[in-house]
């Protein structure tokens, strides 16, 4: 995606997290930031 997530997909990660259907959902990290988490600053030079 490598775009700025809305607070609406947030609210919907929360919501998910928050409801009955993650009760099967264990140990994982659930990364709501448009896949920013995996960028990597170039260094300059």
């Amino acid at each position: 995606m490598g775009r700025l997530v809305t607070a609406d997909e947030v609210a919907a990660a929360i919501a998910y997290l928050a409801s009955s259907l993650s009760g099967s959902t264990t140990g994982t990290d659930l990364a709501v930031d448009g896949a920013m988490h995996g960028l990597r600053i170039r260094p300059q030079g």
